[in-house]
This record gives C-alpha cells, sequence and structure tokens, in this order.
C-alpha cells in the first residue's frame, strides 16, 4: 500500500499535535486544574507561599482575595491566584526551626 505525498503530510501534522498535547497542553491542564483544586481549599490559619515568595497566615477569605497575616501587626491583602503553595505542619515546623539557627 503506497501513501502519497498529502497522506502522508497530514499523518505528520497530527502525529506533531498529538505530540503537543501529551507533553505540553495535558499537563498544563492538569496543574491549572490542580492550582484551582488549591485555591477553593484554603481555609483561615493555612500558612501559605505567595507567588512573590512571602510567607503568611490567612486571616480572612474573601471573594477574590485573602488578608494574609504575614509578621505582628502586619496584614496584606492578595489575590487568592497569588497563593503558590499552603504548607503543611511539618515544613512550618522545619521553617520555625531554620530561624531560631540565624
Amino acid at each position: 500500500m503506497k501513501l502519497n505525498s498529502q497522506t502522508m503530510s497530514l499523518v505528520y501534522m497530527l502525529a506533531i499535535f498529538a505530540l503537543m498535547y501529551f507533553l505540553l497542553i495535558r499537563p498544563q491542564q492538569r496543574r491549572q486544574k490542580q492550582h484551582q483544586q488549591l485555591i477553593n481549599n484554603l481555609a483561615v490559619n493555612d500558612t501559605i507561599v505567595t507567588a512573590g515568595g512571602i510567607y503568611g497566615k490567612i486571616v480572612k477569605i474573601k471573594e477574590s482575595t485573602l488578608i494574609v497575616k504575614i509578621a505582628d501587626n502586619v496584614r496584606i491583602e492578595i489575590l487568592k491566584n497569588a497563593v503558590s503553595q499552603v504548607l503543611s505542619h511539618s515544613e512550618i515546623e522545619q521553617k520555625e526551626k531554620e530561624e531560631k539557627k540565624e
């Protein structure tokens, strides 16, 4: 069975698209879904890290923003989408140990 050049071009283009989908698009969609779940599961008193690298504790949750305590008597308002991760208790304890060493 002999394939003509148009059919080969079409197969080649489909293969490239499939490769792009599985290597680039699908993992990005998965990361977006995980980040959205992280944002939806935020709660008061969670310790977070923002995209800018600021550590803080959530004091109040609004519709699209958070009030975050970053030091004594210092609170900032950030967008929910700026949260990059929520720290677990073990990560918080490790951070506190590092601060005591300094």
